[in-house]
Formats: C-alpha cells, sequence, structure tokens
C-alpha cells in the first residue's frame, strides 16, 4: 500500500472542484486521459470538461475534450508537474494547465498549447503566476478561483482555538 496524499492537498483539490461552475462543467478526481502519441495515461489531481462534451462512460477521457487539467504539487512530485505534464497536457491540447504548489505558495496557469517551443517540443505559450490568496483568473471557465484558502506544507492553518491562545 502506499500513502495517500497530504490533507493540504486534498483541500486545494476540493476547494477548486466545489469553484468550478456545476451546471455547465464536469470536475472530476481520479479520471484518466488519454493523449494521442502519449503511451502513459496521466492522472490529473482534477480534469474538467464541458458537460455534454464526451459520453460520461468508461476510463479514459479524451484529452481534446478536456478544458482545464490541474495537478497540486507534492513533496515528490514538483519536477513531474511543472516540467513533464506541461509538455504533456500542451500536447494533447488542453487549453488550460493550473499547477497549485503548495511548496512554493503559488499558481501558476498555463495557457495557449502550441506543438512546438523555441526547444522544438510542445509547450503553453502563456505562463501566470500568482501567489496563495490573489484570484486566479479561470476565463476558460468563466470563474475566477478564490485562493484565499490554500494552505501550505508544513505549516499548519491557525484555528480558532490556537488563535485565541496568542
Amino acid at each position: 500500500m502506499t500513502a495517500g496524499p497530504d490533507m493540504v492537498h486534498n483541500v486545494i483539490v476540493a476547494s477548486i472542484q466545489h469553484q468550478v461552475p456545476y451546471g455547465q462543467w464536469r470536475a472530476l478526481t481520479t479520471q484518466d486521459l488519454t493523449i494521442p502519441g502519449e503511451p502513459s495515461e496521466p492522472q490529473p489531481d482534477l480534469v474538467v470538461f464541458e458537460r455534454g462534451a464526451v459520453q460520461e462512460m468508461g476510463r479514459l477521457l479524451p484529452s481534446g475534450a478536456v478544458t482545464l487539467v490541474v495537478e497540486v504539487v507534492s513533496k515528490t512530485s514538483a519536477d513531474r508537474d511543472h516540467r513533464t505534464k506541461r509538455g504533456m497536457y500542451a500536447a494533447g491540447g488542453i487549453p488550460a494547465y493550473l499547477i497549485v504548489d503548495p511548496l512554493q505558495g503559488e499558481c501558476t496557469l498555463l495557457t495557449e498549447p502550441t506543438e512546438e517551443n523555441a526547444k522544438g517540443l510542445p509547450d503553453y505559450l502563456s505562463a501566470r503566476t500568482s501567489r496563495f490568496g490573489a484570484p486566479v483568473p479561470l476565463d476558460v471557465l468563466g470563474v475566477s478561483l478564490d485562493t484565499s484558502e490554500f494552505q501550505v506544507f508544513d505549516r499548519p492553518p491557525l484555528t480558532p482555538a490556537a488563535s485565541r491562545s496568542r
């Protein structure tokens, strides 16, 4: 058995999932993707696609139907989330990739996927980084993401009981 993600990770994923407008979008966790030309089947922390974009059955969701993928960086996934998956999701033509990094306390929104960057590799042309607490405009969904409750690893949130004792 392997250990599950940190609670900070899970709370961030749940917060984002609950901010996605349910009437228009599906926001799913643990959903495998299929990307043309990619032998692996990545499983983002959160995948968002428009309702009715695909038949909602089966294990694999085609990347062409996906509007947004979210990865919450863990202590062991930073390089994979910031580099490897960046190219993979761009190659799949996914319009937006949000990297939420509780190690750094920031979110990076990547948009405008391209088949080739200056090094000839798939990438995103636009990157916008925001600190936790600042809103993150998710134009592809028509919402602004509230990150005010996002926490960083190894820094417990201030609880009501702890705040009274200070």
